[in-house]
């Protein structure tokens, strides 16, 4: 069990676009702080270990069993692991990993199912492993400086694009994109769901790449969603109202902007920054930027991992968390089919590859 002042040693696993990032991570701390190691890489593509060795010169193993044997011999320390393999192979990964007692933070989804995703929390729970999972704009500046504000919101609007690549087709688009709104929103919304509207057609992959989703909650707060990864264009946000209140929250530049219908509420907040009004809109509207505190998501990510690892401490986003927003993307893809079904859309999703 690692201890406060221990150094601890990962690996990443997977060497592909979101385990590079991990790894560059990792290393900028190694460098910044030596309180953290990047002791080896688990990539199944043997013909890029030459490569990955001399670029990060850490050993690099393209089998489970190998990295896990070296482990178990004492050839390699690891007190943690980034699991960025697709999600299909997550459960296969990771289960080996907490199993040998080593902590994960693991990428989203959680897992490919439910059932995948329940057995790592058991194994997590019997070997006393912590397990964190990534869904990144949890940690995104914007995302930390709205949750002071939160009181009761009752209406969301997500909207999250991308541009078609052929990054992360084992999944949809509600696996793959739009997830991460699903998880901000319910950690916000803090309600069951109650009912959902769904929507979804496959473009140019045979699963869905393009989603249309309407959620009600218990607490008769409404959100829609609107994912595409066939997109002209990237954009990645989220608007709510609450009492009072609209704010909109611009992923990508980590921005806020928060209007007010009561204008000496807003100027009694000493540290908002006065957005001047704009012309044409009705008074008692004021216009205010909450101050962010500008860092990369994903290396306050690993680091609130990294402080979990450390004091033994219930990670900010737990599995729990990651099963629960993962239950409620296999359903909504489970409306996307019966819509699909009831419309006769089948034939959207023919010939694709």
């Amino acid at each position: 069990m690692a201890s406060n002042s221990s150094l601890l040693s990962v690996a990443v696993c997977g060497a592909g676009a979101f385990g590079r990032n991990h790894l560059r991570v990792y290393r900028e701390l190694e460098q910044a702080s030596g309180a953290v190691r990047l002791a080896a890489i688990l990539e199944s593509d043997a013909s890029l270990a030459p490569a990955l060795r001399e670029e990060w010169g850490v050993p690099v193993y393209f089998s489970l069993d190998e990295m896990l044997a070296a482990h178990s011999r004492g050839d390699l320390a690891l007190d943690a692991a980034s699991v960025c393999v697709p999600t299909s192979m997550h459960h296969a990964v990771a289960a080996p990993l907490l199993q040998s007692g080593i902590d994960l933070l693991i990428e989203k989804p959680i897992a490919a199912s439910e059932a995948e995703a329940d057995d790592l929390i058991a194994l997590a729970q019997r070997h006393g492993r912590i397990v964190q999972t990534g869904h990144l704009e949890r940690f995104n500046p914007a995302i930390l400086a709205v949750q002071p504000l939160l009181n009761q919101p009752m209406f969301f609007e997500a909207h999250r694009l991308s541009v078609f690549t052929p990054r992360a087709l084992d999944v949809d688009v509600v696996l793959d994109l739009m997830i991460h709104d699903l998880d901000i929103v319910l950690s916000f919304a803090g309600s069951p769901v109650r009912e959902i509207h769904a929507v979804g057609l496959p473009i140019l992959s045979n699963k869905t790449d393009i989603a249309n989703v309407r959620l009600e909650f218990d607490s008769g707060c409404v959100a829609n969603f609107t994912a595409s990864r066939v997109s002209t264009e990237k954009v990645r946000k989220l608007r709510f109202f609450q009492p009072h209140q609209y704010i909109s929250i611009d992923y990508a530049r980590r921005d806020v902007l928060v209007i007010d219908v009561h204008a000496k509420d807003v100027n009694a907040n000493a540290a908002a920054a006065a957005v001047p009004s704009l012309p044409g809109l009705p008074g008692g509207l004021a216009f205010n930027k909450p101050p962010v505190r500008q860092s990369e998501p994903l290396r306050i990510e690993i680091e609130s991992f990294l402080d979990s690892v450390r004091t033994r401490s219930a990670p900010k986003v737990s599995a729990e968390d990651g099963r629960a927003v993962l239950a409620l993307a296999l359903e909504i893809n489970r409306a996307i089919a019966a819509h699909a079904q009831r419309a006769g859309l089948e034939r959207f999703g023919k010939g694709r590859a």
